[in-house]
């Protein structure tokens, strides 16, 4: 048994992001504006984003150099380790190789701060001191809030109801690095006071705290920003920091995966393990990229494949990408990071031409695998990634039955040390599968301009 930690010295950590709009053999849909229908322009996202966050999200320059105080952010927690799980491959009786990038190492406990940091840098740069976001599970409003105190700048989280009843506690770490936080949908705002008149039972969503976030940075005129854990190409091509050191981590093992795993909601962790990967397959390797989700929001499995608001209010541009649609309502599973209607356009562009595999998988099922994981490498899981973990074991599973000696790669994109109290509910006995009935696809989805291109 050879080393089980595979580390990089810092010298070594990537110094630049990969866009990969640069080697897409043909290019995404564009985003249109929200009123004209129209193609977007630069200046249509200027009353949310600063230029040169905008510069990097209709960038097709294949590396964008990564800002030395950025870098130096960087330095607190990356590397992070490339680990071969053992123990698990034992459990399993496989013969495949399971490695994993473990994220969770990070201050804020996930991936989530790989964006959050150059969002925070590039905003003050621009002279701009205050951020709001949302956040599902609390994992993006956690980075955020990390993000925004090292820059010394304020922040105001949008949380997702149900995951600000669920988890007090990742309320409480956000409140320590000085962030305000707020239920969502909220009274705070015109789109939360309007939506909690017609339905104040909601336990909110995703698209309901986007909206709200977003109308506060665009009523400041220009004081406030906004700022987006996933789903847009700059959250994407800060994420590759992750694919791009295993790449290399690998590299110094003469080890290449056979299969490259993440889980997907709106899709940043898995961009950026699969999307350094993914130029190898463009140009003709044999090699696997799976997208697993939730079979309780089976946005790339079920959805339509069209334009389609990113939130609720209708704010936002209109993205390319599996939907659910933007009033959709996903319900209260405790995976809260992958409760979103729709994905990254780049996420669909792949899914939609057979570059990447998409799978739905049910809760119980999920636990299961993140129990396993837990007992056999020692790290609790975040529910989000238990979703990965199950693809790689079953993927494992599969070699074992056919002999095949394949290499997995998957991420595990954060901790669940605040997620205990869904542990408890699988451990109850609590925790139950949903499959989405069909005709509340339908019913969600029938207004959507599908996209047949």
């Amino acid at each position: 048994m050879t080393e089980y930690t595979i580390n990089l010295p810092g010298s070594q950590m990537p110094d630049a992001w990969y866009n990969i709009a640069a080697d897409f053999p043909s290019a995404v849909p564009p985003p249109l504006h929200p009123g004209t229908k129209e193609p977007l322009a630069p200046s249509d996202l200027g009353a949310i984003f600063p230029d040169n966050l905008i510069e990097q999200e209709m960038s097709t320059e294949r590396w964008i150099s990564i800002p030395g105080e950025v870098m130096d952010a960087y330095k607190l927690w990356r590397p992070t380790p490339l680990r071969r799980a053992y123990r698990l491959e034992k459990a399993l009786d496989t013969p495949a190789k399971i490695f994993y990038k473990n994220e969770s190492v990070s201050p804020s406990g996930s991936h989530k701060l790989n964006t959050a940091v150059p969002q925070a840098y590039y905003n003050k740069e621009a002279g701009v001191n205050t951020l709001t976001t949302e956040t599902g599970a609390g994992q993006w409003g956690t980075a955020l809030s990390i993000a925004c105190s090292m820059f010394d700048m304020h922040c105001t989280v949008y949380m997702v109801k149900v995951s600000f009843e669920q988890k007090p506690y990742r309320r409480s770490l956000i409140q320590t690095f000085g962030a305000e936080i707020v239920p969502s949908p909220s009274d705070t705002t015109d789109f939360g006071k309007a939506y909690l008149a017609k339905h104040p039972d909601s336990p909110g969503a995703l698209g309901i705290a986007i909206s709200e976030a977003v109308e506060v940075a665009v009523k400041s005129g220009g004081a406030i920003r906004y700022s987006l854990g996933s789903v847009l190409n700059h959250v994407m091509l800060h994420q590759t920091i992750i694919g791009e050191e295993a790449r290399l981590q690998m590299e110094s093992i003469d080890e290449y995966p056979d299969v490259v795993i993440g889980c997907c909601g709106g899709g940043s962790n898995l961009a950026g393990l699969s999307f350094p990967y993914a130029r190898d397959k463009f140009n003709g390797k044999d090699i696997t990229l799976l997208a697993v989700e939730p079979s309780a929001c089976p946005t790339l499995t079920r959805g339509v494949y069209g334009y389609d608001f990113g939130d609720t209010g209708e704010l936002t541009p209109l993205l390319i990408q599996y939907t659910l649609g933007h009033d959709f309502i996903p319900p209260s599973i405790h995976s809260g990071g992958l409760r979103y209607h729709g994905v990254a356009s780049q996420i669909a562009h792949m899914v939609h031409h057979g570059y990447m595999e998409a799978r739905a998988l049910q809760q119980t099922k999920v636990f299961e695998a993140g129990m396993l994981f837990a007992r056999c490498e020692g790290i609790v899981p975040a529910p989000e990634s238990c979703h990965a973990i199950l693809g790689a074991v079953d993927e494992a599973k599969r070699c074992r039955e056919s002999g095949e000696a394949k290499t997995i790669l998957f991420n595990l994109s954060g901790h669940g040390h605040f997620d205990m109290s869904s542990y408890e509910s699988y451990l109850s006995g609590k925790l139950t599968d949903y499959d989405l009935e069909e005709s509340l696809i339908q019913e969600a989805t029938k207004d959507i301009l599908q996209y047949q291109g």
